[in-house]
């Protein structure tokens, strides 16, 4: 079977939210024409407590965008953004909820952050969604959503891992680009661990 994974689309993750990724609300009506192509469509959302440790808030004198060592894991810092129940870690409202089989939470661990769908950074722990899709028979996964350059590739480097033929849906997909080149050397590196890229194009007809 084939699964459609939407990565974190998530208010805050959109324009005029806390951790905004430029034109990341574009991807939603792609979304929504995906999901009619799939049995299985699975969500991840972050889903942070409030004092979690990726939050530069939380760290005296640290600005979103430094890097430290959290716990013995290096640690982008990033502005207050998907607080577990918080309007910002709702769902984009015009995302068709009801085309969403199931959703697994992530980041719900203040100690670690979790950029991949799959396990936390260090992976020390599992969300549960790899053993879902197994026990549903998928053998082939579509990825989808935001960011590009962080929760879409990790998902996308585990999803290869786990033994998945893994899918970029690259024009479906925003990335944060800290760095200038960051969301193409994303893709490159998905691209070298054996995730195929391709456009929403080939899945929609269109």
């Amino acid at each position: 079977m084939k699964a459609l994974l939407l990565i974190d689309l998530q208010i805050d993750f959109c324009p005029g939210g806390a951790l905004e990724v430029k034109e990341g609300d574009q991807v939603i009506p792609i979304a929504n024409a995906l999901m009619e192509k799939f049995e299985l469509v699975v969500a991840t959302q972050d889903w942070h407590p409030a004092d979690h440790g990726s939050f530069a808030a939380n760290h005296p004198w640290r600005k979103p965008g430094q890097v430290i060592d959290l716990h013995g894991l290096e640690q982008v810092l990033w502005p207050i953004h998907c607080v577990q129940g918080s309007f910002g870690a709702k769902f984009h409202p015009t995302l068709n909820q009801a085309g969403i089989t199931k959703v697994f939470v992530k980041g719900t661990d203040s100690t670690i952050d979790s950029y991949s769908g799959f396990f936390d950074n260090g992976h020390r722990k599992a969300t549960g969604l790899g053993d879902y899709l197994k026990e549903q028979e998928v053998t082939e996964v579509y990825i989808m959503g935001l960011a590009t350059d962080y929760c879409v590739k990790f998902t996308a480097l585990d999803a290869v891992e786990l033994g998945f033929t893994t899918h970029l849906i690259e024009d479906a997909s925003r990335g944060v680009n800290l760095q200038e080149g960051d969301v193409a050397q994303a893709v490159s590196d998905m691209q070298e661990k054996g995730v195929s890229i391709m456009a929403s194009s080939t899945l929609l007809g269109d």
